[in-house]
C-alpha cells in the first residue's frame, strides 16, 4: 500500500539545495518551490530518507509528513486557493 507525503525543505547552501531538488524529482511531484508531493511505498520511503540523509547537514531540515492513503482521505487533502490545484501522474518509484 502507498502513502501520500508532503515533503518539504529548508536547505542552506546552494549546491545542497539542487542535489536535494534532484533528489526530490526521484520520489514526487514539485508542487512548489521547496514542496514535494509523494507516493510512497514503505520501502521507496526508506530509499527517499537514505537518498536525503547523503545530501543534507546538520543546518539542513527536511519535514516529511504522512497525509494517509493514496486511496481515501490522503487524495482529498489538498485544497488551493487562487490557481488551481490539478494532481500529476504519480510518480513511479522502485
Amino acid at each position: 500500500m502507498r502513502q501520500r507525503y508532503l515533503v518539504t525543505y529548508d536547505i542552506c547552501d546552494p549546491r545542497r539545495l539542487r542535489r536535494v531538488f534532484k533528489v526530490m524529482k526521484g520520489f514526487g511531484e514539485h508542487l512548489q518551490l521547496s514542496v514535494f508531493r509523494c507516493d510512497l511505498s514503505k520501502m521507496a520511503l526508506v530509499m527517499m530518507k537514505v537518498a536525503l540523509r547523503e545530501e543534507i547537514e546538520s543546518e539542513d531540515q527536511v519535514l516529511i509528513i504522512d497525509i494517509g492513503p493514496t486511496e481515501g482521505r490522503g487524495a482529498e487533502v489538498f485544497e488551493s486557493l487562487g490557481r488551481a490545484y490539478v494532481e500529476a501522474e504519480p510518480v513511479k518509484v522502485v
